[in-house]
């Protein structure tokens, strides 16, 4: 497919870097946003570089979070010299508490070959001295790193501009697809019609919405969650923590992110007091000390949830030069290397990295 142009259709994560990586193999990319890139989903998640429960998933999704551990460290260093821009990947590892399921969670780690240790819970409040007291049982992670997604998006955006076969077209909604008879041809946005051979959508929880007119149903539907964020001393939380299915999450500034909520309400974003007050005590409950601190942030995302969490990645069968990279659910940042590479290989007609048939919408779509 050298010399033939292929649109993104959206500017998160999952599009950046599918950009980024045909960009880099030379073939011609166009991305098109309907904001600035990167202001979705993936400015409001957490940057945690790994899924809460992994053990939980299926194979499908496991598989694609094996191929991309440890790789944003690696990214960083390529993307640093290339933007400017740190994103800021911060190996802090991951505290669980009083899991339900700790002992198929070690048993998975070994099947793995995952370092998770079953840590004394006073070597924990040791180590995270803010952390509550009461907590019975620890796993410990101590590889997991969190990465500042704002900054990830930046650097990725400024790397991409820097490119001269990749183009940018941010504050462009597309409308719709352009067909010939079945095959899609290009994008229709309000700026106007875009052509390529081939149109990926990357479009979040709003890759439904292009498919539709098509007579193609993607079970892609928005989850929101939200978030809160307290600022602290830079010291105040050494690394990640998690119980209850909320979790908090330090920056190297000394910000702590705590979330989040999962929530079905279509595509409202609005932030909400009830949700606020259910954070805020989460964070309590977790480290007490942030009853004294401030809420200097409060805001919405919407993950685009899909069945089993399975994202979309390949050739739509029925509409030839429509392709996905979609529906990632709460894993977007975790499964994109994977993911993007994996629909690279599949577009420049390479080895798959793994198995692509899980993914297929070949028999998924409705």
């Amino acid at each position: 497919m050298s010399g033939k142009r292929v649109l993104v259709v959206g500017g998160g994560v999952i599009g950046l870097l599918s950009a980024y990586l045909l960009g880099r193999a030379g073939i011609a990319v166009s991305i098109l946003d309907a904001q600035g890139v990167g202001l979705e989903a993936s400015w409001a998640g957490g940057g945690i570089v790994s899924p809460l429960y992994p053990w939980r998933y299926s194979q499908p999704v496991t598989a694609l979070a094996h191929w991309s551990q440890d790789f944003y460290t690696r990214f960083a260093d390529e993307l640093i010299p290339l933007s400017g821009i740190d994103p800021e990947v911060y190996v802090t590892g991951l505290y669980w508490l009083d899991l339900e399921d700790a002992d198929q969670a070690l048993s998975w780690a070994g099947r793995q070959r995952r370092v998770l240790l079953d840590v004394p819970i006073d070597a924990v409040e040791a180590a995270v001295p803010a952390l509550s007291v009461g907590f019975s049982r620890a796993l410990h992670m101590p590889g997991v790193a969190n990465v500042r997604n704002p900054r990830l998006v930046r650097s990725l955006r400024e790397a991409l501009l820097r490119m001269p076969n990749v183009t940018l077209h941010e504050h462009t909604p597309v409308t719709e697809l352009l067909l010939e008879s079945r095959q899609v041809i290009g994008v229709r946005s309000t700026c106007g019609d875009h052509y390529g051979e081939r149109v990926v959508v990357a479009a979040g929880a709003w890759s439904g919405k292009l498919l539709s007119p098509l007579g193609v149903q993607l079970p892609v539907e928005p989850v929101k969650g939200q978030m809160i964020l307290f600022k602290c001393a830079q010291d105040f939380l050494p690394s990640m923590v998690l119980a209850g299915g909320r979790y908090a999450i330090p920056r190297r500034d000394g910000h702590i992110l705590v979330g989040s909520t999962l929530e079905h309400a279509g595509f409202d974003k609005t932030p909400t007091d009830e949700a606020l007050a259910s954070l805020r005590t989460s964070a309590e409950t977790l480290l007490p000390a942030l009853r004294d601190a401030e809420v200097v942030g409060h805001w919405a995302g919407l993950r685009p949830g899909s069945p089993e969490g399975i994202p979309f990645i390949g050739e739509v069968p029925e509409h030839p030069g429509l392709w996905l990279n979609c529906g990632h659910y709460r894993n977007g940042l975790v499964l994109a290397p994977a993911s993007c590479r994996l629909l690279a290989d599949l577009m420049l007609g390479r080895e798959p990295i793994i198995d692509p048939a899980p993914y297929s919408p070949s028999g998924r779509l409705q």
